[in-house]
């Protein structure tokens, strides 16, 4: 049967009505009137932490919040019943404003926040704490790095104060008492909630630098990084609306590209929705992004089947899910790119799409599966420990993929070529050839044909190392005083 060709308008609508599902339409906001907000007990609050922390009343007084009337009970207000509720001066609150507190006024916000890969940072990795966390580190280090970007889950004393170990915590994916998970004020930081300084890169950078999440970095190294820094002043930090190419066209921040209105495309709390690939990873996976009929969303890898609209299917977390709709890798990439024309012509996004492609398969292909593949073939016989952590080659292997690798990928993604080579792909190599492979075969002894050498022959793109006459010409030696 011959291909079946789409119109361009029919592409259009087909497009937009995976939007219209993974961008839900914004909800109504509920009137900010004194019917509503303006708890009474709110001016004593003020009162008194106007005189014992003045600053966090001072944050308030320049907020939105205040200038609409919502005080401090208006958001700390809990029921008796709630897990971590405790009576202070003479009123029932809890510590704790957690995005379900949040979504009362912010639903549409609460709703593709609660759904977003930051709402998941907890979870996906709270299996794997203790290998790294608590096995290299301790608890005490854990609750001081670990937990305060990705989250904790806060655990209520039985007077109802939170236990220190988990709190104080605004980590992105934090299980709160309420059982929503994340932190408005990782982004917003409380109590002022600026959208302004959510917008800024330095909202980002916090989690996002350091070897497995070096961002910071590689946004500053790049050209739009560079605007960025020279065009501040005019990027309208404070617009109530903030569209690309219409509210500013200075430059780009992080918030512009993973999660900020451009054009016809809608802004979202959901800041995994425009990814493609899966850059955090042993080995890089594009993917599909499923949304299920309650909200919530999940990704799976794009060599996989996708589940048909309106099949159940099971969830990370144990439970069920309906199926409402599947984003393809190409719909994400899409979006993506309804950002980039903004400022960028259709030619110039797509070129630069495709060399960022490009380096994520080389990384894959070279380093990633081969890596992933003598690794397999070490612990299937029994060469390696099951424990983590507890040889050097596992050190070695981690920091290629989580640290090195992660920063090579990211550097091609977002245009910084010093960290996508130098800082990234040339350490990987360095160190895949110099310490993993010695490593490798050291720990497979008697078994390293078959575990180490097999996998790279298979591999077709090692076979230089078993050509001579390349270091003579690095060096600059005629090929006979070296080889």
């Amino acid at each position: 049967m011959p291909p079946v060709l789409l119109s361009a308008s029919f592409r259009r609508v087909l497009f937009l009505s995976i939007f219209v599902l993974a961008f839900p339409a914004a909800a109504e906001k509920v009137k900010l009137d004194a019917s509503q907000w303006g708890h009474e007990a709110g001016d004593a609050c003020v009162s008194c932490h106007t005189k014992s922390s003045s600053g966090l009343a001072q944050q308030w007084r320049d907020s939105a919040h205040a200038a609409a009337g919502v005080n401090c009970m208006d958001c700390h207000r809990a029921e008796r019943e709630d897990a971590d509720a405790i009576e202070h001066e003479g009123q029932v609150i809890a510590t704790i404003v957690s995005p379900k507190d949040c979504g009362r006024c912010h639903t549409k916000e609460f709703e593709e926040q609660q759904g977003s890969v930051h709402a998941e940072a907890y979870s996906i990795i709270e299996d794997r704490l203790p290998a790294l966390a608590q096995n290299v580190g301790g608890s005490a280090m854990q609750a001081a790095s670990c937990d305060q970007c990705h989250g904790s889950r806060v655990k209520v004393r039985g007077d109802g104060t939170l236990d220190p170990a988990t709190w104080p915590n605004s980590g992105i994916g934090r299980i709160n008492p309420d059982g929503s998970k994340g932190s408005c004020s990782s982004c917003h930081g409380r109590h002022r909630f600026s959208k302004a300084q959510a917008r800024e890169p330095e909202a980002c950078v916090r989690c996002h630098s350091g070897p497995d999440s070096p961002d910071k970095e590689i946004f500053e190294a790049s050209k739009h990084g560079m605007v960025y820094a020279a065009h501040r002043e005019e990027m309208n930090l404070d617009a109530a609306e903030w569209v690309a190419g219409r509210d500013y066209t200075a430059a780009p921040t992080c918030v512009s590209c993973h999660m900020g209105a451009a054009g016809k495309l809608p802004s979202t709390h959901d800041v995994g929705l425009r990814n493609v690939w899966s850059l955090n990873t042993p080995v890089s996976k594009r993917q599909f992004l499923v949304i299920f009929e309650d909200g919530a969303k999940m990704e799976l890898p794009g060599d996989e089947a996708a589940p048909r609209r309106g099949t159940e299917m099971a969830r990370a977390d144990g439970t069920v899910g309906v199926v409402k709709a599947v984003a393809t890798p190409e719909r994400r990439r899409q979006a993506m790119t309804l950002v980039c024309v903004e400022c960028h012509g259709k030619g110039f996004t797509e070129g630069f799409m495709r060399q960022f492609d490009a380096v994520v398969e080389l990384y894959n292909t070279k380093f990633g599966e081969p890596a992933r593949a003598i690794m397999a073939g070490l612990y299937e016989r029994g060469l390696l420990t099951p424990t983590a952590f507890d040889e050097p080659i596992e050190f070695t292997y981690w920091e290629l993929w989580h640290d090195e690798g992660a920063r090579g990928r990211h550097g091609a993604s977002m245009m910084s070529p010093n960290h996508a080579w130098w800082e990234g792909m040339y350490l990987v190599g360095r160190n895949f050839y110099a310490r993993f492979l010695p490593e490798a075969r050291a720990a497979a002894g008697g078994h390293a044909d078959e575990v180490v050498d097999a996998v790279l022959r298979a591999n077709g793109q090692h076979e230089w190392l078993d050509q001579p006459g390349q270091m003579s010409a690095i060096l600059g030696f005629p090929p006979q005083e070296v080889e």
